[in-house]
């Protein structure tokens, strides 16, 4: 199996180092070994880790510090954000079996985002997402620790591509060649390059409204699943839009 089809594992703003460690536990559990940390709250690498990981050392000696959830990211076409609450961000909704699905069936890199133990993801985080991934746990016990996260999406994850595998067997029928996703840095320049032409024509006014305005114009950017050559070809558009053009004497 390609490392692009094992999704990464992204903890932002973990609390506790024996938290990060039980996720490691739960991930080499099910075969997935890459994490990556954003701004975690103890030093890194974190003595309480070890122990917890109960011996899933190839997860904690590969993790990658981030200091920011979208520099984690940059690399990944699909990023799932798990949360039981849409934060005001309108995303796709997928169950751990949809995004499993997902993870297997379409290609480039793909990122799962858990939030810290005590509050969640916040809105800037899901909103760097394309889809948000949440389960349907009893409305009056919502209390799922961090590991037990993981390891239900991880489980999700390594169940669809033992049936993969299974349905591998089967004789393939020809599909149409498809260029896979842009990656989230890519999606980053875009939207940027269209954010700064917009401010200085008042778009983002009034200002009390300019947070929820940018992360609308994130939402909508997100959903189309641009590929490299699409978000190559309106970078362009917007160059040539905002290139100066004097008329010839």
């Amino acid at each position: 199996m390609s490392e692009t089809a094992r999704p990464a594992i992204v903890l932002v703003r973990p609390q506790l180092g024996e938290n990060i460690g039980k996720a490691a536990r739960a991930m080499l559990n099910f075969g997935l070994t890459e994490m990556r940390l954003v701004a975690q709250r103890d030093v890194w690498p974190n003595p309480s880790a070890g122990p917890a990981a109960a011996g899933a050392d190839i997860v904690l000696d590969q993790a990658k510090v981030f200091d920011t959830t979208a520099q984690a990211v940059a690399d990944c076409q699909h990023v799932y954000a798990t949360t039981v609450r849409k934060r005001g961000v309108t995303k796709p909704v997928v169950g751990a079996d949809g995004a499993a699905q997902l993870i297997h069936a379409e290609p480039g890199r793909h990122a799962i985002l858990f939030g810290p133990e005590r509050s969640g993801l916040e809105t800037e985080d899901v909103a760097l997402a394309r889809h948000i991934l949440s389960v349907p746990i009893n409305p009056e016990f919502g209390s799922l620790n961090l590991a037990q996260a993981v390891i239900l999406v991880a489980y999700e994850w390594s169940r669809l591509g033992r049936e993969s595998v299974t349905s591998a067997l089967v004789q393939p029928t020809a599909q149409e060649e498809t260029l896979p996703p842009a990656a989230q840095d890519e999606l980053d320049g875009l939207i940027g390059h269209l954010e700064r032409l917009l401010e200085p024509r008042g778009y983002f006014l009034p200002q009390t409204r300019a947070a929820a305005t940018r992360r609308t114009l994130r939402s909508v950017l997100t959903k189309p699943g641009w590929t490299h050559l699409e978000v190559r070809t309106l970078r362009g558009i917007l160059s040539t839009l905002e290139r100066d053009r004097h008329p010839k004497d």
